[in-house]
């Protein structure tokens, strides 16, 4: 398996937040509808959302989209939208989650019980969660980053949607037939949010075979699906840089490949932990415990990153550069330029299985 050894940006400031931090339940408002102009006002103290500027928990921000959000944590300015733990939806301003009429019959929830991404279940306060991240059974109440709270019948958060991906579930299967469990489906359907561009982008033949190359290179990192981290052991003290001014707060060892895209070195993770608004820094281990974070992980370099190469896999594919293109910004003169033609085709060749099964057709520039 080949490394990513990509320099990503440099760095902000570190997350040092707890994976599943307890977070004391807050009393329930009532609707807006109830209340006097002057609460309602009190409750619409916003300001526009700015990109880096500090939050402290409870400031309330108008997004892009033109709806509300409430900081559940403090941040630097993370997005609403993809950093999710950070960010709650609010509806004091009008906007966010709303209260439903419709009818609910979920199952109550069962402590250690696994759950995957979109499950809702019925907390022993009679209220309704719904799982963000899969999990063996967190408590809703505790986990919030495992659990949102969920309105039956409209509104609140809404289960991922599988059937806007261009990759079916069976598809996925087919791809990946001996696939370790921890890289489901629904974690990756999960993760999705977090660059909603990806596989969104072009015509029905550029999002298959944007999904097809992303699915061909991880296919390639990790044997099929099969390998969570990286199977040399004595690599992993050398993915500290200690020229790095955060260092390696999890230790020098720690920061070894992980996940999809296999995600390596200490600049790595601090840079995807800012961008998706997790404390990957302090806590990679992240990235080979929830699959929904590990997805997130390698779109993250997908779709934001350039590594060796001159543009991300992500512009690759929707501008027309090729597969091959995708080869180099992994792993560069590495494999390309003849570096190792053997990784190249192996690479290729699970490119134009998938996208065959997606029933496109691959488009040029398939080599480096």
């Amino acid at each position: 398996m080949s490394r990513i050894r990509a320099v990503a940006a440099s760095a902000a400031l570190v997350v040092v937040a707890a994976l599943a931090a307890v977070v004391p339940a807050t009393a329930g408002t009532e609707p807006a509808s109830a209340k006097t102009a002057a609460a309602v006002q009190a409750d619409c103290a916003w300001t526009t959302w700015t990109a880096g500027q500090w939050y402290a928990t409870g400031a309330i921000v108008k997004y892009t989209d033109g709806k509300y959000y409430i900081a559940e944590h403090e941040n630097p300015g993370y997005d609403p939208v993809i950093s999710t733990w950070y960010w709650e939806p609010h509806s004091g301003c009008g906007g966010g989650t709303q209260p439903g009429n419709g009818n609910c019959n979920h199952p109550n929830w069962v402590a250690g019980q696994w759950y995957a991404a979109g499950s809702i279940v019925k907390y022993t306060n009679g209220k309704y969660y719904i799982a963000e991240h899969e999990n063996p059974g967190y408590d809703p109440v505790i986990s919030t980053w495992y659990w949102k709270p969920h309105t039956c019948g409209g509104g609140g958060d809404q289960p991922p949607n599988p059937g806007s991906f261009v990759v079916s579930e069976s598809q996925f299967n087919s791809m990946f037939p001996g696939r370790n469990s921890f890289y489901s489906y629904s974690g990756l359907v999960a993760a999705l949010s977090a660059y909603p561009g990806f596989a969104t982008t072009g015509s029905d033949t550029v999002k298959k075979q944007e999904a097809a190359a992303f699915l061909a290179n991880v296919n390639h990192e990790t044997g099929g699906l099969v390998h969570i981290v990286e199977q040399n052991t004595a690599n992993y003290p050398h993915y500290c840089d200690t020229g790095q001014p955060y260092g390696c707060p999890a230790g020098n060892a720690a920061y070894y490949g992980r996940g999809p895209i296999q995600l390596s070195w200490n600049f790595n993770y601090k840079a995807a932990g800012d961008a998706l608004g997790l404390p990957l820094l302090t806590n990679p281990w992240l990235v080979q415990n929830d699959s929904a974070v590990a997805w997130k992980t390698a779109l993250w370099y997908w779709n934001t990153q350039t590594g060796p190469g001159s543009m991300t896999p992500h512009n690759a594919m929707v501008n027309g550069r090729g597969f091959g293109e995708t080869i180099r910004s992994i792993n560069g003169s590495i494999e390309c330029n003849g570096g190792n033609p053997g990784q190249v085709q192996s690479r290729v060749n699970a490119y134009n299985r998938f996208v065959g099964l997606l029933g496109a057709t691959p488009g040029g520039n398939l080599y480096c």
